[in-house]
């Protein structure tokens, strides 16, 4: 990996040499590069909500994932190879969200946001959980990737195929953030094994491609996920 850049939260561009530098803004130095495509939002929560909702998540059984994770999923079963879901395994969103999406549809950007997943992801370093860098499915998930980052603070990686450099942007503990435009579609994102120094919950909601909008085969099936979603009664697939 070439050169490895840190953004800046406040001017939307990604730093050399400081892993810290919203903290310099304004007075950054050396020479930046634009990184759009990023909002974030710091204490979205109070200590008190994240105590309630990690209470609340912790209710409920994890499934073993992938490189030292642990899961708990709430939407459709996919096929992303063959571009096919069901919906009858799916009852929504689970109850602890809906506050947390009546707040985020405050947010400009989120305004007409209706996710249709969420998956809750804990990271440990014990496990030396981590994520490889990767892109959401396109066909099925669209713009906007939300996640709620609780218990510890964190770095999400960015790299682009062809350009050797990584910016990192940063997940403070409690912060909401939003990856859209280019840093949805240009560059791929994952967190380094070295980057969880404590165990952390990201709750991630996502909504439907624009697929879902203008192919009458799927308009329907788009509107069903959409009305299940938000009802707010859903149990974690596969519990």
């Amino acid at each position: 990996m070439g050169e490895c850049m840190y953004y800046c939260e406040y001017c939307g561009k990604a730093w050399p040499g400081s892993r810290s530098p919203w903290k310099q803004h304004p007075d950054h130095q050396d020479n930046p590069i634009d990184f759009t495509g990023i909002k974030i939002i710091q204490n979205f929560v109070s200590e008190e909500e994240e105590r309630s909702i990690c209470e609340e998540i912790y209710k409920v059984p994890f499934a073993v994932s992938q490189s030292g994770r642990r899961k708990q999923d709430y939407g459709p079963k996919v096929n992303f190879k063959k571009k096919k879901l069901k919906c009858d395994v799916f009852t929504g969103l689970p109850n602890f969200s809906e506050p947390l999406y009546q707040r985020m549809t405050e947010v400009a950007e989120l305004a007409d946001f209706t996710p249709v997943e969420l998956c809750n992801l804990e990271y440990s370093p014990l496990r030396g959980s981590a994520i490889d860098p990767h892109f959401d499915d396109f066909w099925l998930w669209g713009e906007r990737l939300v996640t709620l980052n609780l218990l510890s603070d964190t770095f999400l990686y960015f790299i682009k195929d062809g350009e050797d450099v990584e910016v990192k942007v940063p997940l403070h503990q409690r912060s909401l953030i939003v990856v859209y435009g280019p840093a949805r579609h240009s560059w791929k994102h994952g967190i380094h094994r070295e980057d969880i120094t404590g165990d952390r919950i990201a709750i991630t909601l996502r909504e439907l491609s624009k697929e879902f909008q203008r192919d009458d085969k799927l308009i329907a099936v788009g509107q069903k996920l959409k009305d299940i979603a938000l009802t707010f009664q859903g149990q974690m697939v596969g519990s």
